[in-house]
């Protein structure tokens, strides 16, 4: 018998339904800087949002459906709940001061161990289920669901080292992907907004049906003037947590992981004779070092 370290394998299905919604998201998030100064599209910024809210919704569903074909068995559903109600009851402890949200070294430490499928699945529960909890709903919520998937996601993205050496660049590696990632999910929120916000100044406000390179000028003087701040308060929160307890709970996940034995699949090998004419039965137990 054989066992991975892994949960949740991506199958086709899976990574195309996950490549359809990414597409999706980049285009909801992106539109306004590619639509005419005339347009209709323009003429219904604000309803925009509640479209993609109520699209992004189903659109997930089928991906956990599809994720689930692909040998999501009843345990790492056992695990993506408990994950995703950690995760929601340690976003409110900070998230109205500086920016301070301790959910996101999770995200990124799970979706290191548990692969990029399972963070995808993972970022958007856990947002929702944040948004549940804390009364946050609303049109921007399938887009917090989206982001927080994609930054989990790209944690189990990570290359991966199996040298002697790979526990001490690991915790350094996760550090400086959670601090860059962290500003990465605070710009594509801002974007979201930015188009649909009014009483900015010329240099900070979206003019539609202006050259891509201007608006994306005009965007980086808004999200310096008014979220950088913010957003360095989590990536340094996300950084100093993974430093100093990330090597502990990575261990505890990985053991949880193991002894979870996800996708165990029984080979069986043929026995070989004993000297007594006896043929005893055997199995081996490999288990991934990840």
């Amino acid at each position: 018998m054989s066992t991975t370290g892994n949960p949740l394998r991506l199958g086709p299905r899976a990574s195309a339904a996950i490549g359809l919604i990414s597409v999706l998201g980049l285009m909801a998030f992106g539109w306004p800087l590619l639509a005419d100064a005339d347009s209709a599209v323009t003429d219904h910024a604000a309803d925009a949002p509640w479209l993609f809210a109520a699209l992004l919704p189903l659109l997930v569903a089928v991906v956990i459906a599809t994720v689930s074909e692909s040998g999501m068995d009843a345990k790492a559903v056992a695990m993506l709940g408990v994950l995703a109600a950690v995760g929601a009851a340690l976003r409110p402890l900070g998230a109205g001061t500086a920016g301070l949200e301790p959910m996101f070294f999770l995200m990124v430490l799970s979706g290191r161990v548990l692969g990029p499928g399972f963070g995808f699945v993972l970022g958007s529960v856990t947002m929702f289920a944040s948004a549940l909890l804390t009364g946050g709903v609303g049109p921007w919520m399938p887009f917090q669901m989206l982001s927080m998937a994609w930054f989990a996601m790209g944690a189990g993205l990570l290359p991966r080292s199996r040298t002697p050496g790979r526990a001490r660049t690991e915790l350094p590696l996760l550090a400086a992907y959670g601090f860059l990632a962290s500003f990465a999910y605070g710009a594509v929120m801002n974007l979201q907004g930015w188009p649909i916000v009014t009483g900015l100044g010329s240099g900070a406000s979206f003019e539609p049906g202006a050259p891509v390179h201007e608006n994306l000028l005009r965007f980086a003087v808004y999200y310096v003037t008014t979220s950088l701040g913010w957003d360095l308060g989590r990536a340094t929160l996300t950084a100093v947590l993974t430093l100093t307890v990330g090597g502990p709970l990575l261990k505890a996940l990985r053991r949880a992981t193991r002894r979870a034995n996800f996708e165990a699949q029984v080979t069986f090998e043929a026995p070989e004779p004993s000297p007594h004419g006896e043929a005893p039965h055997r199995t081996q137990v490999t288990f991934d070092p990840e």
